[in-house]
């Protein structure tokens, strides 16, 4: 099967998550993505952990499908192979430090000249300019600036979410904006210059609670896990102690959910609960009364009464339960893809299309296709030697 990005040639100067999430899905998609890492050590996400056989977590997540060719870029000769390897290439990734590309004659304005139909996406913490430019950015603090802790947590205290959601957000949007000038340079023959930033990508994502605050209104309360403006909408407790995640959407829905889950059809004209505002400003008396009728009941018990009223619910999965979940199982979303450490199981990428199969080849190691890629560029033995020698590769 022919994949939508078969034959595109991605270069990525490329560490953490943002820049790596972002190739990983070009990958996917047929990309040939040739990650440059530092002689040695390569890409320090490679040492964030050692969970997965002796690897780190956050690197297998996002490298399957790469080559790795490692190239010292403060040295001339390793500069040159870089240069050598842009004349073919479709697409440039870098997250370096701010400038840092630049300094190294790797912008837009200086590779346009000679790569005219190249596509060049910087990702950084805040843009290429402004007075946040120069600032070093990383998920947490991205997560801080663009106001995702101020409504995340409980009431007395701000937490970070758990997951990386500021480089998962430039990372997507960057993938979406190569995709975007592809399809661009089909149209016009020329290259784009993509300027992403973490923190316009995560406050892209925080349009609700922006909005929510027009004009100087109060900010979202911070609930925990429960919805901030919709009620019941959350964790609740069943008599056995396991909890259940259920959400109300309309007043449709309230009705049924006095009816058939609590077994109280008049509590839906109660003065205090008959609008979604005011079952939000009385959650406390609401949450005592669902709690008492939970109480009787299991959590399966629960979770029964709820889907006979249609009511959305799930349970609160850890990470265990999510390895083992039915329906991933059942819609064979695993499959295994090779490591330096041997084969690991692996998600497929998300949706499904009937005309190619996603790209899941293996998790390189540092600089496991470095002599393979040097020879394609026409070196001898002798060549790559003498960049042995010199510490450039």
């Amino acid at each position: 099967m022919t994949r939508p990005l078969d034959g595109v040639t991605v270069v990525s100067l490329e560490h953490a998550i943002a820049a790596p999430f972002c190739t990983r899905q070009l990958a996917d998609l047929g990309a040939r993505v040739i990650k440059v890492e530092r002689p040695g050590s390569g890409d320090f996400a490679r040492a964030y952990d050692t969970r997965v056989r002796g690897q780190a977590s956050h690197f297998v997540w996002t490298n399957r499908s790469k080559e790795s060719l490692t190239l010292d870029l403060k040295n001339p000769e390793a500069m040159a192979v870089l240069r050598e390897l842009l004349k073919d290439a479709d697409v440039l990734v870098q997250n370096l430090a701010p400038g840092a590309a630049a300094r190294m004659g790797l912008s837009f304005e200086a590779l346009s000249a000679t790569h005219p139909q190249l596509i060049v996406c910087d990702i950084s913490g805040y843009g290429e300019d402004g007075p946040y430019r120069d600032k070093k950015a990383y998920d947490l603090l991205i997560q801080s600036e663009a106001g995702l802790l101020s409504i995340t947590g409980t009431p007395d205290a701000p937490s970070k979410a758990g997951n990386s959601m500021a480089d998962i957000a430039a990372g997507m949007y960057a993938y979406t904006n190569i995709l975007s000038a592809l399809l661009l340079r089909g149209k016009t023959g020329q290259g784009s210059h993509i300027d992403v930033s973490m923190l316009e990508a995560l406050g892209e994502w925080m349009g609700y609670p922006l909005y929510y605050t027009y004009d100087g209104a109060a900010p979202p309360p911070r609930t925990a896990a429960s919805h901030a403006s919709i009620y019941p909408y959350g964790p609740f407790a069943a008599g056995d102690g396991g909890t259940v995640m259920l959400g109300l959407q309309n007043e449709r829905e309230w009705k049924v959910f006095c009816e058939v889950v609590l077994g109280d059809a008049a509590l839906a004209t109660d003065a205090r609960f008959s609008t979604n505002a005011l079952r939000n400003v009385n959650r406390a008396d609401l949450q005592q009364l669902i709690l008492g009728v939970f109480a009787a009941m299991n959590t399966a018990e629960v979770e029964a009464r709820l889907d006979q009223a249609q009511i959305a619910n799930a349970r609160m999965n850890d990470m265990a339960g999510l390895w083992a979940h039915p329906q991933l199982k059942a819609r064979q979303r695993w499959q295994q893809v090779g490591s330096p450490a041997g084969d690991i199981p692996a998600l497929l990428p998300p949706g499904r299309n009937n005309r190619y199969d996603y790209r899941m080849d293996p998790v390189p190691a540092v600089g496991e296709h470095t002599e393979a890629i040097l020879r394609e560029l026409g070196l001898d033995d002798a060549a790559v030697q003498a960049l042995r020698q010199a510490q450039s590769i």
